[in-house]
């Protein structure tokens, strides 16, 4: 092995070893919004029975602090990670699947088909997805269903670009060539040796796709446009509107940021590593 393939390889190590990491982050905020409706009491997110003063400090009863209407902090952020991680894995698969089926369905077929495909893609491509997702998301309402639309329809354009190349170099394969003269049709090149070669790479796009999904649906709750429960981009807009900053309530702005930030990034280090382990060069250096 050569010693740019030993470096190659400790590269591959490093970033495994980062999505080990990220995935037990994951797990950990999967298990928290899993099990809170068991370990918690929905009532308390209601505001006309919150039991601690408005704006509390962090103390021994209200370990991460109140909000603007004496409602546990940390009760919030639990309640808000199903809220938040919800729409993010629905409209990053919703996204995801658009763009898989447009880039294989672009790649296979040539011609017309491909040429339509490529100028619809490329015209989502141009628009700018946060301010699309907005207005279709003021347009049709706040709930989760159409959060999750206005995200998925406005950021699959890239993953079809990227299966897309993926299809065309399958299909330049021997074997494809192979299962075309013994009959395959359409349908079965592309379910049959297309889509299981291109799967691994739909597969590491996914995860950084939740992670942009994460980030956006907090920007729309910030911005107003919200699901019309607790979510961890709801209380950083309510923190804005109640000024925890100037005030001193540093406990309402930091942890539920910090609860995106890391949750994006630990998605962000298993989508690397899911990356770095399909990718034959990597693969063949390790």
């Amino acid at each position: 092995m050569t010693r740019a393939g030993l470096r190659l390889g400790l590269r591959l190590w490093r970033t495994q070893r980062a999505g080990a990491v990220g995935a037990v982050i994951l797990t950990g905020f999967v298990l928290v919004a899993v099990l809170t409706p068991v370990l918690t009491d929905p009532a308390g997110l209601d505001v006309t029975r919150a039991a601690g003063r408005p704006m509390a400090p962090p103390d021994s009863s209200f370990p991460f602090g109140t909000d603007e209407s004496g409602r546990s902090i940390l009760l919030m952020i639990m309640w808000g990670s199903r809220v938040s991680l919800l729409i993010g894995f629905l409209s990053a698969l919703l996204s995801v699947l658009l763009g898989t089926l447009v880039g294989i369905v672009a790649g296979h077929f040539r011609g017309w088909v491909s040429v339509v495909l490529m100028a619809v893609t490329d015209w989502f491509l141009v628009l700018p997805a946060l301010v699309t997702a907005l207005v279709l998301a003021a347009v049709l309402g706040g709930g989760t269903v159409t959060i999750v639309l206005a995200i998925g329809v406005t950021c699959w354009a890239s993953t079809a670009r990227l299966i897309r190349a993926q299809t065309l170099a399958v299909e330049a394969r021997p074997y494809i060539e192979r299962a075309r003269a013994l009959g395959g049709g359409h349908w079965h090149v592309m379910t049959r040796h297309v889509l299981p070669n291109v799967a691994p790479l739909v597969l590491a796009n996914t995860t950084l796709t939740v992670a942009y999904a994460i980030v956006t649906e907090s920007t729309l709750a910030f911005l107003g446009t919200s699901a019309g429960q607790v979510s961890w981009g709801g209380m950083l807009r309510g923190s804005y509107d109640w000024g925890a900053a100037t005030s001193g309530a540093w406990w309402y702005v930091l942890l539920p940021g910090l609860c995106i930030v890391v949750v994006v990034l630990a998605f962000t280090l298993c989508g690397r590593a899911l990356e770095a382990a399909f990718n034959p060069r990597l693969r063949e250096a390790g």
